[in-house]
């Protein structure tokens, strides 16, 4: 272009050779120098176009000066004004080139006018098409220019480049042939000219900053526009961060947002060198980013090359950036995130307090969107996480598993555990939710601290919980799931108390189980319900079989309450024996079900489901209500014979046990010391009972207390201190060995003697043989009860057993009913 300038400048200036008056030279530079130092800058990306009131003065100079002279003289107050404004050398080359080239392109067009009286209209209109072609061909060479450069200009450039100068040019030729008519009539009238072409001057100045102000307000709604139509992906927050960039027309721009849920931290970089990562907007240390985010800013923060202090300086060179505008972000992740603009594409213009003020009102809907994407980010989080633990939920976990097996339909193998919290029931209905809750949070934890490092553990529905084990067989999730079980087993302080966790845990495994997320886990959960009837540890693997005995079970719960009602339910009685005087104390009532199809179920099968269900209560209800209407029978024949009834752990938990047993004494009529309760030894135990008052309250009913098995938990007799309980009963697998084991006849000794110096009646299970029988006499054991005596019988054949087998002791002295007593 410089050389196209030389040679048509020749070819067209030459002939417009003039002599003017050094005076008059003078005055044209000072009013170049002048007119080139107030512009209007439009950027378009990495080029900017500057537009001038210079129109008014070139008019006055082609007049007064001639063409080539205007050339000369203009292309020295160009090359003054930008060596002053420190242009890049290439860029100076090329506005003294445009220069010239516009005086070129309006002495062409001045020359096909051959009128050249100022007085004339046709040489007004000659001027006003020179100046209007002067701009247009201006334009064109920026336009060429910034196409080869940054790609073709946009309609905003042609808009911003000519239309005003289509109203700027005939203004500019009406004041300077005005001002020129004027002078030459009256030289004096230069006086009254100068003051309104500087007014004209200033004018222009303002308008200039009136319409910098009106373009970044309209940048500022149609990024507003721009930012409502963001989306609330990973995209959505890219795109905003290139609006801002296009903007600001900033070389680089970097968003940096800080981890939210279960999304990592965020670095968004915009620039021409591509989004690659670079230092400082993720560094909390970095200078310039403290700066941004320190309270009480009021504003984004201009860090300047020239004003940085030295560990700013090395912040910006660490950006390879002269200029940076960083600002805080609002965030509801509770730590602010960081905006930080780098350097603007022109090299002509640099960030001002005009660019501030646009960034704070970006700022307004920068913030709003981020929080609007948190917003829906919290929507989605919670559609698939639990919101006690922050554990993936049901949904979650099904979507993992499918994808893992979706990826490689073939090879693909997972594990999947299920595990149930036992206790979380009995927390539920002694401390509340809150504190079931904190039970929930414990083991949450635990979970997550022993899983493998790649599994995934998730929050199922109440108690459950899941680990997905990617990888792994079936042999290897089981020995997993033994593991984790073990590792999780521990006493947690909740609520003041200190409390089990334990988990019983079943397990399925991919492809051997299923294929399918939905097969999986209810396979799984089959598993989970066949180690809560304590097969395996607690730890059950799911088998084809168990799907029959899941129907088993689901049949078993429906029909539990109508089995009560027709008598399916019912109890048998096994005698319990004086050690020394051979008279029935009492007899224990032990539940039956005789189911129509499956035969005889045994107890421990429906009484576990019954608890697991939540009909545990109505069972035992139904079960006391037998056991008392048996005692009231024997009390109408004059006979006291106290009756033993099992009380689940999970009877304990239900706050209105007390009262209902209560009732029935009373609708029965029997009084309480004729009433044994028998209750497991982990139930009595327990923190969540002993802390309550339910053991002092039934005690208070004058019925007795009895520890069923005991030796089998892990009380000591110490903590029998603390408890109302009347009497321990010797667990069998002790008694059972008496006759050949030391070690057993040691333990039931050491048991009797500390129960006896506890003040505690002790009653020995499992008697089946004479030589046991009087080991136990002679340790002064209290109660007798085992095959020896008798086995467990149903009503009609215990009035047959005690017709043939006992007699009746008169009443005794002080007491009120008479005894039976198993004849030799």
């Amino acid at each position: 272009m410089t050389l196209l300038a030389v040679v048509l400048g020749v070819l067209v200036l030459s002939s417009a050779l003039t002599a003017p008056s050094v005076l008059a030279v003078s005055a044209v530079f000072v009013a170049f120098v002048v007119t080139e130092s107030v512009k209007l800058d439009l950027e378009v990306r990495r080029q900017t176009f500057s537009l001038t009131p210079i129109e008014l003065v070139v008019v006055i100079s082609l007049v007064e000066i001639g063409g080539l002279w205007t050339a000369i003289v203009r292309s020295v107050a160009v090359i003054v004004v930008l060596l002053r404004q420190q242009y890049a050398p290439h860029k100076t080359v090329f506005n003294v080139a445009l220069a010239v080239m516009e005086v070129t392109a309006a002495v062409a067009v001045l020359q096909l006018f051959p009128d050249r009286d100022l007085a004339s209209p046709l040489t007004w209109a000659a001027l006003v098409v020179a100046v209007t072609i002067a701009d247009v061909v201006s334009a064109v060479f920026v336009a060429a220019i910034i196409t080869l450069t940054d790609g073709r200009p946009g309609r905003r450039f042609w808009v911003g480049a000519l239309v005003p100068q289509f109203v700027v040019g005939p203004l500019s030729v009406a004041a300077g042939v005005g001002a020129l008519l004027l002078t030459r009539s009256n030289t004096w009238a230069w006086l009254l000219i100068l003051p309104v072409l500087v007014a004209m001057i200033a004018v222009f100045r303002l308008s200039a900053s009136a319409l910098r102000e009106r373009r970044t307000v309209q940048q500022v709604y149609e990024f507003a526009r721009e930012v409502e139509q963001v989306s609330s992906h990973g995209d959505g927050t890219r795109r905003m961060v290139e609006a801002v960039r296009e903007l600001l027309n900033a070389d680089r721009v970097a968003l940096w947002l800080p981890p939210y849920l279960d999304e990592a931290p965020r670095l968004v970089v915009v620039g021409d060198q591509g989004s690659a990562h670079y230092e400082g907007p993720g560094n909390p240390d970095d200078v310039l980013r403290r700066r941004a985010l320190e309270p009480g800013n009021t504003g984004p923060v201009l860090v300047a090359e020239g004003r940085a202090t030295p560990d700013e300086a090395a912040a910006l060179a660490r950006r390879g950036a002269e200029e940076v505008l960083g600002a805080p972000i609002a965030t509801a992740a509770g730590e602010p995130g960081y905006l930080e603009v780098c350097d603007r594409r022109s090299d002509v213009v640099s960030f001002s307090e005009g660019d501030r003020s646009a960034l704070d009102s970006m700022l307004t809907h920068v913030n709003a969107a981020i929080r609007q994407q948190q917003l829906l980010t919290q929507i989605r989080y919670d559609a698939d996480h639990d919101r006690l633990t922050g554990l993936p939920n049901r949904q979650r976990l099904a979507t993992e598993i499918d994808q893992v097996l979706t990826a490689d339909p073939v090879g693909a193998r997972l594990g999947l555990v299920l595990a149930a919290l036992d206790n979380h029931t009995e927390i539920v209905d002694t401390l509340g939710h809150a504190a079931a809750d904190e039970l929930l949070l414990v083991t949450a934890g635990l979970l997550r601290e022993h899983a493998p490092p790649d599994a995934l553990v998730a929050r199922m529905e109440g108690e459950q919980f899941a680990v997905l084990l990617p990888g792994l067989s079936l042999a290897a999730a089981e020995r997993a799931a033994r593991r984790l079980r073990e590792a999780t087993s521990t006493r947690a302080r909740v609520a003041g108390l200190d409390l089990e966790v334990t988990l019983t845990v079943g397990v399925a495994a991919a492809p051997v189980h299923g294929t399918d997320s939905g097969t999986l886990m209810q396979r799984a959960d089959v598993a989970l319900l066949a180690a809560g009837d304590g097969g395996g540890g607690r730890v059950a693997s799911y088998h084809q079989v168990l799907d029959q005995q899941s129907l088993r079970r689901l049949q078993l719960g429906t029909e539990l309450e109508q089995a009560m009602a027709d008598g399916q339910i019912s109890v048998v009685f096994q005698p319990i024996i004086d050690a020394r005087t051979s008279d029935i104390v009492s007899v224990e009532t032990l539940v039956r079900w005789a189911h129509p199809r499956f035969g005889a179920i045994p107890p421990d099968d429906f009484i576990h489901l019954a608890e697991q269900i939540g009909r545990i209560g109505p069972l035992t209800d139904h079960v006391l209500d037998l056991a008392l209407a048996r005692c009231r029978r024997w009390l109408d024949q004059d006979i006291a014979l106290s009756v033993a009834v099992n009380l689940s752990a999970r009877c304990l938990t239900e706050p209105d046990l007390v009262e209902r047993v209560q009732r029935a004494l009373r609708r029965h009529g029997v009084p309480g010391e004729l009433l044994i309760l028998e209750l497991t030894e982990g139930s009595v135990i327990d923190d969540s009972v002993r802390s309550s008052n339910v053991l002092a309250e039934l005690h208070a009913l004058g019925l007795r207390l009895s520890m069923d098995d005991f030796g089998t938990g892990y009380s000591s007799l110490s903590q029998l201190r603390q408890l109302p309980i009347d009497e321990v009963k010797i667990d069998k697998s002790f008694v059972l060995g008496m006759s050949t084991s030391q070690d057993a006849t040691f333990i039931a000794r050491s048991i009797i003697e500390l129960a006896h110096n506890l003040g505690l009646l002790v009653v020995a299970e499992g008697v089946e043989d004479e030589l046991t029988r009087k080991l136990l006499t002679e340790m002064g054991c209290d109660k007798l009860q085992g095959f020896l005596v008798s086995r467990p019988l149903p009503d009609e054949r215990l009035e047959s057993w005690l017709l043939a087998r006992t007699g009746v002791r008169s009443v005794a002295p002080g007491a009120q009913h008479r005894r039976l007593f198993v004849r030799a």
